[in-house]
């Protein structure tokens, strides 16, 4: 009896041990879950129950070994992360701060993927690559990015600081700072140089195209009522 009381003590002071490392290690990205999940009610709750969360620590720790050359336990431990978490990222990927993937299920981040500061991914995004090229093959996402829900970002382009790619979207071009991709293929709507906002309404993005076609469509309701 005292020694599995001895078990569980040890048990319990290594999880009381983790979580401390986590919230000093992962403070920054913590914080970044907090402010943009309005779900989210608690320090401890992201840290027990966040996916995203969880499979950035695996990324991390894979990600050192990766720089040191240990790659096959660097993908071992991605692995791991991937069946624990339902998101994928490579361990040679390249991740800022204060990176936040919400909910995350589907999630795909490839090998040299660049990824800045304060990037937001939603659910079922990818970060892909194209074909077998060898070298950089996958995208390099800037600042203050919002990639929405089943967006694809494929290939070695740029997606621009402060930008925003709307839900399902497939991007394959590169996009300027301080703009909103939406459609398939990816179509460009520039914001005059402005910072995006802060709504993160990655589903409510305009499409450009489709408001031109509803303006035409207004008018010549307009001119068939005036006849």
């Amino acid at each position: 009896m005292v020694y599995l009381i001895n078990i569980l003590i040890i048990l319990l002071a290594i999880a009381v041990i983790k979580l401390v490392l986590i919230s000093i290690f992962f403070y920054a990205d913590i914080r970044a879950a907090q402010k943009r999940d309005p779900a989210a009610k608690s320090f401890l709750e992201i840290i027990l129950l966040y996916p995203g969360l969880h499979a950035l620590v695996y990324y991390r720790i894979a990600h050192l070994f990766y720089g040191i050359r240990l790659f096959f336990l660097a993908r071992l431990l991605s692995q791991a992360g991937r069946f624990f978490t339902g998101i994928e990222i490579h361990p040679g990927a390249k991740i800022g701060k204060r990176f936040f993937i919400d909910h995350g299920l589907g999630v795909v981040i490839g090998e040299t993927a660049v990824v800045g500061d304060d990037v937001l991914l939603y659910q079922g995004s990818t970060l892909g690559g194209t074909g077998i090229v060898q070298g950089k093959r996958h995208p390099t996402v800037g600042n203050n990015v919002v990639i929405g829900a089943g967006a694809k970002v494929l290939g070695n382009i740029v997606i621009g600081d402060n930008s925003y790619i709307g839900a399902n979207a497939v991007v394959v071009k590169d996009v300027p700072p301080n703009s909103t991709v939406v459609g398939v293929p990816g179509r460009i709507t520039k914001q005059d140089g402005k910072k995006m906002d802060v709504s993160l309404d990655h589903a409510r993005i305009l499409d450009p195209i489709m408001q031109t076609i509803e303006e035409l469509q207004d008018r010549v309701k307009e001119l068939e009522k005036n006849k």
